[in-house]
């Protein structure tokens, strides 16, 4: 991929922060439009108070009610990370307040699809339940919620995904994005918003003597943050300043040995250590093992890898779901390849590709094309959509990816409008979205959608742009710095992790794990510093490139942890020669 970079422009006075802390760490935070210390604060005083969360109090109201009438209660979830999370969470609270009967159902990806969907509603049947909570899901499940409450079934809806213009007739809705709602962050994850009805229920609770009277232990909440920093960091959810609260404080009682056996198998077959975790471990180990379960699998193994207090079944599922993984890898290995060789039949040229590019294999396997459409997306820096056939006679399955400058639920819903016939259902963010059709007219959404993506972006918008926050004087690139930049966070969407740029004289340059070049960089024109770098998942079609002796590359300040030894070393996002003009 091609990329420019672009300096970040510092948005707020350093001067609002103490003087104690780091100037360049002041101008980060400033570039990331952070004023204060308060901004920066990670204490759990400083959390948004759930009191403007509309439909809070009638959602607490009726789920107290299920427990004070011992009434069967099923959490019905959904099949990726956050998804996982959210369902574990509701689960063991509800366990440890005193709930009699309480069990999770997680639709099928391939048999039911998305949500509480009237087919789903008739396997939770099976449960018997007096109330449904759904979490990560629901807003749009306005069918699904129709078939419950002719059945007798209560549903509370928890979700934080866009709605649309129909909201469903549960008895309580729990969004912060539903209208009317006046919660200040909009960017909480489904489990964000779980952790907050059982917050909430357990004061109420507390309140009227629930626990004394019961003779119940009064669950601490923050054991579950481990939960929610997990579901957070993994759904890619801005990190506005109470995500990061919740996923600092999970962090620290991660370090603190404190997390979940399930937790501590996932980063122990990830190789990570758990004293020193960042959220980028979250992201890129834990998530992904996670949500290889319910690409591949049924997620309830993932969820069962979460509730258990067992070490060794948690170890057990662990390399089961890591073993997943690596069949996620492989297939979207091959299905990866598949996408090129398709994008070469219609141009090599990047020029003449379509701005809203469509990609279909029947072939392909449903749930690895998000992911598929995500690495085409990061190659072409498009919006991009790949399908695969539905499990459904002469439908196909539609995941798709964007960028910045396009949000692609309402670019879909702006062809929905257009060609009413299209599409039969879509739903997503701003940056992701799912959709189904009819095979027939394939064609024709590809062709509108294009359309409606040229409608809104320019050719420009196709250019990636990376943000650096500059240069680093060859005096900084110290274990200290990178040290203060790693606890500096959490970093994540829409706070990232600092990126600066330079040029250096390239030593040694060689592929290791396949498609990953290790390099040693001399800093300055005398080269007398030396640093270790990385760049993961080059072209190995361009690199190692003998011919390049200096590169221009945009790096995060890492500290590598090898055999109880710290050093600094540079993770580079992108590199391009210097010396020839040569770019990946």
């Amino acid at each position: 991929m091609k990329a420019i970079i672009k300096r970040r422009i510092s948005a707020s006075p350093a001067s609002h922060f103490s003087a104690h802390l780091h100037p360049l760490l002041q101008r980060i935070y400033g570039s990331r439009g952070v004023s204060s210390d308060a901004q920066v604060k990670t204490d759990l005083s400083s959390l948004l108070k759930p009191d403007s969360l509309k439909g809070l109090p009638t959602a607490v109201d009726r789920i107290h009610q299920a427990l004070i009438s011992h009434q069967r209660i099923l959490v019905v979830g959904d099949f990726d990370a956050d998804g996982a999370t959210s369902s574990a969470l509701a689960v063991m609270a509800l366990r440890s307040m005193g709930a009699t009967f309480v069990d999770f159902l997680v639709p099928n990806r391939f048999d039911y699809g998305y949500g509480l969907t009237p087919e789903i509603v008739e396997v939770a049947k099976q449960f018997s339940p007096d109330l449904i909570i759904t979490v990560d899901n629901g807003i749009s499940s306005i069918s699904g919620v129709d078939e419950a409450n002719r059945a007798g079934i209560d549903v509370v809806v928890t979700d934080h995904h866009l709605p649309g213009s129909e909201l469903p007739k549960a008895c309580a809705i729990v969004n912060p994005n539903q209208p009317g709602c006046e919660f200040t962050s909009k960017n909480l994850a489904g489990v964000g918003v779980v952790f907050y009805v059982m917050t909430a229920l357990r004061s109420q609770l507390r309140s009227c003597h629930w626990f004394s009277d019961k003779g119940l232990d009064e669950p601490n909440m923050a054991d579950y943050l481990d939960l929610v920093a997990l579901g957070t960091v993994a759904d890619v959810v801005p990190l506005d300043h109470n995500n990061r609260i919740l996923v600092a404080q999970g962090l620290r009682r991660i370090r603190a040995g404190r997390s979940r056996p399930g937790i501590k198998s996932l980063l122990n077959i990830a190789n990570r250590s758990e004293h020193r975790l960042v959220s980028s471990d979250l992201g890129f180990a834990l998530g992904p093992r996670l949500n290889a379960v319910g690409r591949l699998d049924d997620m309830s193994l993932g969820i069962q890898c979460l509730m258990t207090n067992d070490e060794n079944l948690a170890s057990e599922i662990a390399r089961q779901m890591d073993d997943l993984n690596q069949d996620r890898k492989s297939i979207e290995g091959s299905m990866q390849q598949e996408a090129l060789n398709q994008l070469q039949n219609i141009d090599v040229d990047e020029s003449s590709l379509p701005f809203g590019l469509c990609l279909y294999n029947g072939n392909w396997h449903q749930g690895v094309i998000g992911i598929l459409a995500s690495r085409i997306k990061e190659r072409y820096h498009r919006p991009v959509i790949a399908f695969a056939d539905s499990d459904e006679e002469g439908m196909i399955k539609g995941s798709a990816r964007s960028i910045p400058g396009l949000h692609i639920r309402d670019a879909l819903d702006a062809v929905a409008a257009s060609h009413p016939h299209i599409l039969s259902k879509f739903g997503g963010h701003a940056m992701a979205a799912g959709m189904s059709l009819e095979k027939q007219y394939y064609h024709e959404f590809e062709t509108a959608f294009d359309r409606e993506v040229r409608r809104q972006l320019t050719e420009d918008d196709l250019q990636a742009i990376i943000f650096s926050d500059g240069e680093l004087a060859s005096a900084d690139i110290n274990l200290d710095l990178a040290q203060l930049l790693r606890d500096g966070g959490p970093w994540g969407q829409h706070f990232p992790e600092p990126m600066f740029d330079g040029t250096f004289t390239l030593l040694q340059q060689r592929i290791v794990g396949e498609k990953h070049l290790k390099m040693v960089l001399g800093v300055g024109d005398d080269k007398q510093q030396i640093i270790d770098a990385i760049a993961f998942n080059v072209d190995t079609e361009c690199w190692p490139n003998p011919q390049a002796t200096h590169v221009a590359v945009a790096y995060k300040l890492d500290v590598n942890d090898f055999r109880g030894k710290q050093t600094v070393q540079l993770l580079v996002d992108h590199i391009s020669v210097v010396n020839t003009g040569l770019r990946e």
